[in-house]
């Protein structure tokens, strides 16, 4: 199914308030409440909207520090690179992961209370990660820009 318009309002709107009404959000993107809910409700089934989640503050949950580590394998195997990847979903620290092209095999983002911590989690998993040749990390000093919003 192709987005229309107003599809791509809902989805817009989701995105900066996921918990609003579905009142507020009909009358946010002009539409009469119960058509807002069919699109919605279909939206959801369709797979565009996945989820919705709570954005926590990671300041407040002490885990400020942001690392990006780049991680090459010994080898692009398909069981290595399955290997790698089923062990690096069970890190807790690990937001993301991306394969990517270029010279690193994977970027990883991880949060961390401290460097202390840091070196803690690099001990404790990331060098236990199979398949891992090299590893680089670097610290975020200051996040510019953040956002979970999707251009719609």
């Amino acid at each position: 199914m192709a987005l229309d318009a107003m599809d791509r309002r809902l989805l817009a709107a989701l995105q900066r308030r996921g918990r609003i009404s579905n009142a507020d959000l009909a009358e946010t993107v002009n539409l009469s409440a119960s058509a807002c809910h069919r699109r919605v409700q279909r939206l959801e089934a369709e797979g565009y909207i996945r989820d919705y989640v709570a954005l926590l503050d990671a300041r407040k949950l002490g885990v400020a520090a942001t690392i990006f580590v780049e991680i090459t394998l010994s080898t692009q195997a398909d069981e290595v690179l399955e290997a790698f990847e089923k062990a690096v979903t069970r890190i807790p620290d690990v937001l993301e992961c991306h394969l990517t092209a270029g010279a690193a095999d994977y970027i990883l983002k991880v949060v961390a209370e401290s460097t202390e911590d840091f070196a803690r989690i690099h001990r404790q998993y990331l060098t236990r990660l199979p398949g891992v040749a090299k590893m680089q990390s670097s610290f975020a000093l200051r996040t510019v820009f953040s956002t979970t919003a999707l251009p719609v």
